[in-house]
């Protein structure tokens, strides 16, 4: 299971790397996105260090949409889903091991970046450091949910947009938890409970996100 689960994610990442102009496209959202707020706010660094949880998370979930709709769009447009489908294996297991490659190919570039945007906000580097820390539990959350959403409107019309309107609602919770870690951790107060209740939702988000993503994969199939 584990070679299985292994193999999956890195030919999902190669194959992301060829076709990497969506990933630099993602990339480039979450930089433009988070660059504009300080020309808009203006230069007051108070105000900026204030908000930067807060924005550094929302551009980061936005980005992350970008290439959701993408999840399973290729597997079922060339027939390897029904694949997947009629594999020995449980479906939820493979199901994770895609989710796991989208993330590595779009959550973990963003945490990366975030320390290095957040100096747009004048934010401490503990400060932002703890921010990537947030992100980075909080991000695999984002595919986790956004895996149910691409399974859902996989072969609709308009699916990208419905899967946005799926998907945006129930990230709230985490959205919340993330950018409040980083406020706490501005403030100089105790980020533990907000990087806990992450973690919950982490752990959560494992538990149920792969059974309903198949669950889903198998109905869109039907």
């Amino acid at each position: 299971m584990a070679r299985l689960f292994t193999a999956i994610v890195l030919h999902d990442v190669s194959l992301a790397w060829r076709r990497r102009g969506s990933i630099l496209s993602c990339l480039l959202f979450f930089v433009i996105a988070s660059s504009l707020f300080p020309l808009a706010i203006g230069p007051d660094p108070q105000q900026l260090r204030t908000l930067a949880p807060g924005i550094l998370w929302v551009a980061a979930l936005l980005a992350s949409m970008l290439s959701l709709s993408r999840l399973f769009s290729q597997e079922h447009a060339d027939g390897s889903l029904d694949q997947l489908l009629l594999s020995p294996h449980p479906l939820a297991l493979l199901v994770l091991a895609k989710i796991s490659a989208h993330w590595v190919t779009s959550g973990l570039p963003l945490m990366l970046l975030t320390p290095l945007l957040a100096q747009q906000y004048g934010l401490p580097v503990s400060s932002s450091l703890l921010l990537a820390a947030s992100l980075l539990i909080g991000t695999p959350v984002l595919s986790l949910i956004g895996g149910v959403g691409a399974a859902l409107t996989l072969g609709l019309r308009g699916g990208a947009v419905l899967l946005c309107i799926l998907v945006l609602p129930l990230c709230v919770p985490v959205l919340i938890f993330g950018a409040g870690a980083g406020a706490a951790a501005d403030a100089g107060l105790d980020v533990a409970p907000q990087l806990s209740l992450l973690g919950a939702c982490l752990a959560l988000s494992l538990f149920l996100c792969p059974i309903a993503t198949a669950a889903g994969l198998r109905i869109a199939m039907e």
